[in-house]
């Protein structure tokens, strides 16, 4: 769904949305989101939410504030037949006050909420012919059973942040072979503090955006002729910074240096300290948490820019449930950071002279600096100074990530790790997901940046894998 209001001089027929649980689950402020647009809630969808409203889950809290809602709207003189005003729409709320006989296809068995909610719809369009029946729904079989019924369904769309994942801001252009000859007229260069910087006029200034990597001749030997990041972006010029080349063994991060271009425009957003706020994506073997962890590392122990780095994730499973775990907070994690203790030890090796002894005293270092943490227990936490690490970003809502990166105290960095390819949550996509959100929504902003990692450098079965499964 994604409600827009009528043009002038079209004659519609005015809309009426009958709206599943899983949308007020998923988005607590859907109600205020159809504009014009009058809703009715069916009964089912009230016992249902009075069902889900137990628990710390990021659902039941969506439940319980939906619910504080309604009551506010249900005041003692509100008349329920003529519908209850919303507030920042123009459209009305309604109840269904009572039961609809509607027959159903033998084959769809009564009782079931998802049946009654078709149920109420059908009797809806056959009351109301003036009026637009519209069933959203997050649920796909839903939309599937009410099509074939007739019913007019749509997926509720309002916090969809593109309409293709595919138009996804990549945080780099590769720019054309005729540049300088259009851009160099008023060029001005200068260095401050041995930073090379570029004042550019031009055509190609007016899409950039800040901390986007510019590259001109980026050739498959992970080479190219000039890279730079835009750091200000006016109306008639744009100023960029040559950046620093982390594929030389002389600028290695915590031993680690970057592969492909892409690598080290990662390395350049994850090692500045005027950056706060860092997407990283790309899929399995593209380098995204071993980069992020070398720098977190390295700006620890070596420049002490942050005192500790924390590291969390969504506990999605790929598989079925394994059921409770037993230990403490950061016990219970552990099953999860499988990655995250794989690439510590690619971090943590030693020379071979250290011994076991060394690669044991290096392992209990880092561990003292890193904290494994649960977003089940994020709310009203603030973090000042660390390096925070989001990993698998993908699987989190707009909602539940503006809850992480509004814990970041002064002096905070956040990194968000993810793959778009990859979601395992329930009504979640690519352009829904919670980590699309954020890129869109940072893309311009000055101490943020993203780069989206392409090259796989796991293995040649890891990226052969990638591209033929």
């Amino acid at each position: 769904m994604n409600a827009r209001k009528t043009v002038s001089g079209e004659h519609h027929k005015p809309r009426l949305y009958i709206l599943d649980t899983n949308v007020l689950m998923h988005d607590p402020a859907s109600l205020f989101r159809f504009q014009e647009h009058d809703i009715l809630l069916p009964m089912i969808v009230l016992e249902e939410l009075d069902q889900h409203k137990k628990g710390l889950s990021e659902q039941a809290r969506n439940v319980r504030q939906v619910s504080r809602r309604l009551d506010e709207l249900l005041t003692d003189t509100a008349d329920l037949d003529q519908g209850l005003p919303l507030p920042y729409a123009q459209g009305r709320l309604f109840f269904q006050t009572a039961a609809y006989q509607q027959a159903l296809p033998e084959d769809l068995a009564g009782g079931k909420a998802d049946n009654e909610i078709l149920a109420v719809t059908l009797a809806l369009q056959n009351r109301h012919p003036e009026k637009d029946v519209i069933l959203v729904s997050k649920d796909i079989n839903l939309r599937i059973k009410g099509r074939t019924l007739g019913i007019r369904v749509e997926d509720y769309e309002n916090d969809r942040a593109l309409e293709d994942a595919d138009l996804l801001y990549t945080g780099s252009e590769v720019l054309s072979e005729h540049f300088w000859e259009q851009h160099s007229r008023d060029l001005d260069a200068w260095q401050e503090s041995g930073r090379s910087f570029y004042k550019i006029s031009g055509p190609a200034i007016q899409h950039w955006h800040a901390n986007e990597f510019i590259a001109l001749n980026q050739g498959e030997e992970n080479t190219e002729d000039f890279a730079a990041i835009v750091r200000e972006v006016h109306p008639e010029h744009a100023i960029i910074e040559r950046i620093t080349d982390y594929r030389h063994e002389r600028h290695a991060v915590w031993g680690i240096v970057a592969r492909n271009p892409e690598q080290n425009f990662a390395l350049n957003l994850l090692m500045d300290p005027d950056i706060d706020f860092v997407t990283l994506l790309g899929h399995a073997g593209t380098g995204k948490t071993l980069l992020t962890l070398a720098a977190a590392l390295d700006q620890v122990f070596e420049h002490k820019r942050y005192s500790e780095v924390i590291i969390t994730r969504a506990t999605v499973p790929v598989g079925e449930e394994i059921g409770f775990l037993p230990g403490t907070e950061e016990e219970k994690m552990q099953p999860w950071m499988g990655a995250l203790e794989d690439n510590l030890e690619i971090l943590a090796r030693s020379s071979d002279e250290a011994g076991s002894w060394g690669r044991s005293a290096t392992q209990d270092l880092l561990n003292k600096r890193i904290r494994v943490k649960s977003m089940s227990f994020m709310r009203g936490r603030t973090f000042l100074e660390k390096f925070v690490i989001i990993d698998e970003a993908q699987n989190l809502t707009s909602k539940e990530m503006k809850t992480l990166i509004t814990r970041a105290g002064p002096g905070t960095k956040i990194v968000c790790l993810g793959n778009i390819a990859q979601i395992d949550t329930p009504y979640l996509t690519e352009t829904t997901s919670g980590l699309t959100y954020v890129v869109d929504r940072f893309k311009d902003w000055a101490h943020s940046g993203h780069i989206t990692l392409r090259r796989g450098e796991r293995s040649r079965l890891a990226d052969f894998a990638n591209e033929a499964l």
